[in-house]
């Protein structure tokens, strides 16, 4: 294998994520490829670092590898994509957004960035669709209630109007918390 003769700089930071053989192999890609892409590193040193990110039997798999038998990383990749495949997470799709809903208690600011984190998630540009699903999950409250009268037509436009909300629901939480001082005793006659 010749990407075990390549030399890593002790300068070199090595990737913090680990894979087991029980999770997504393409997230675990993804996660190695974007802290490589902040160290660098050649083809080589991908290589030998990625070795670097398997414990149990994900590493067991490795070293069954016959040697010499890997020529790139990306054949490595495919390698490991293939053997774990399994393990992949169905691929989402536009209609998840409907399965996302406020939860008793959850802050508008933690449903908002839940619910637009799965919006990236499932890559759709539907706004429509995005503005009802945000709608239909809900939990019923003056923003929904100002959310259906206003009538947006964006998620854009959902945000905009969420930031004044969400700031008065920050104060309002914080009131609810403080302790209120107590009334002072009016003096007795006595």
């Amino acid at each position: 294998m010749k990407q075990m003769e390549a030399v890593i700089p002790h300068t070199f930071v090595s990737p913090k994520v680990t894979f087991t053989g029980m999770e997504d192999p393409e997230a675990h890609l993804t996660a190695f490829h974007m802290q490589m892409m902040l160290v660098g590193g050649s083809d080589a040193v991908r290589c030998k670092l990625f070795m670097s990110t398997l414990t149990g039997m994900a590493m067991d798999w490795f070293i069954s590898l016959p040697d010499g038998h890997i020529t790139s990383f990306a054949q490595l990749s495919q390698l490991f994509c293939e053997q774990y495949i399994a393990n992949r997470a169905p691929p989402p799709v536009s209609y998840d957004l409907f399965n996302v809903k406020q939860y008793q208690g959850e802050t508008l600011k933690e449903y908002i960035n839940r619910f637009g984190a799965q919006v990236v998630k499932v890559g759709t540009t539907k706004e429509p669709m995005i503005v009802y699903a945000f709608r239909k999950g809900m939990c019923p409250g003056p923003f929904c209630e100002s959310i259906i009268g206003s009538r947006p037509l964006t998620f854009a436009e959902i945000r905009r109007c969420a930031v004044e909300h969400i700031a008065t629901e920050g104060e309002v939480c914080e009131k609810r918390t403080s302790v209120a001082p107590a009334r002072p005793r009016a003096p007795s006659r006595a």
